[in-house]
């Protein structure tokens, strides 16, 4: 049975701390590649990016002239994934970060501040989905707690440490999805993944009200059901498909603040 007892105290997670010098690999940079930044350039952070929807947000970005940050919490897979871009003419730049580690997450936000001056766009695409969430109300209190970890306090451990680098006319982007929709049929699929996802659309809402007089716009988009280790071989839509909206948003004046998107088209929460 599902016990909630058995939860650590998650607001312990909420507060940025110092990063841990005994692990050298916490926050852990590299650039690679020279960097071509047009007039326009974002400087734009991409989390869970060595792979999937997020491997192919940072290619379009990294097409475009953004300076953009592929920040994956395995720095051997990050090392690869920007092995790829480079082999493609692409520059991009490596940051390591575990968005479920608070002092993982605090370190990096430090590594940025002493490389770039400013963070013009953070993209929160960094996700678990596990084998075994099948039940809420039977399953593992271990499955409900990994996947709140990452999917939701995971985007607000990144808001609050990455937040004081960000101008006025920044950015947040939650990769949702559909199946967190309040408006749409349950699905019965991953019911502790959907409730990470409903519980990032409210965030994304409440953060959106709560950052606008700072000019910071906060927006989630649903890239659908996407071919990638994720999403299976089943799946109709390609990743170039799943990437467009969150580069869309990343990069057009249109967008607002405060909504869910799909295809470039705005969705109900």
């Amino acid at each position: 049975m599902l016990t909630f007892t058995n939860f650590p105290a998650f607001p312990a997670l909420f507060f940025p701390q110092s990063a841990n010098a005994s692990n050298p690999e916490r926050g852990l940079y590299y650039q690679i590649g020279k960097l071509n930044l047009g007039v326009n350039g974002k400087v734009i952070i991409v989390t869970g990016a060595n792979k999937g929807i997020g491997f192919e947000v940072v290619r379009k970005l990294a097409q475009l002239g953004h300076r953009t940050f592929l920040s994956a919490r395995d720095v051997t897979r990050g090392h690869e994934a920007i092995s790829t871009l480079n082999a493609e003419n692409l520059a991009a730049e490596f940051l390591q970060m575990d968005v479920a580690d608070p002092v993982s997450v605090a370190a990096a936000a430090g590594t940025i501040r002493n490389m770039a001056p400013q963070v013009d766009v953070i993209i929160n695409n960094a996700a678990v989905l596990l084998r075994d969430d099948t039940s809420l109300s039977e399953g593992s209190a271990e499955v409900f707690h990994k996947t709140m970890r990452t999917n939701v306090f995971g985007p607000v451990l990144v808001v609050r440490n990455f937040l004081t680098l960000m101008p006025a006319g920044g950015r947040i982007i939650m990769t949702s999805s559909g199946g967190g929709s309040m408006t749409d049929p349950v699905g019965g699929w991953s019911p502790v993944y959907c409730v990470s996802k409903s519980s990032l659309n409210a965030l994304t809402r409440h953060l959106a009200y709560e950052l606008a007089d700072k000019n910071i716009s906060v927006n989630a988009y649903c890239p659908g059901w996407v071919k990638t280790d994720m999403g299976g071989r089943s799946a109709p839509r390609n990743v170039a498909q799943g990437a467009d909206t969150a580069v869309w948003l990343a990069t057009t004046e249109n967008a607002g603040s405060g909504n869910f998107y799909r295809d470039r088209k705005r969705i109900p929460w």
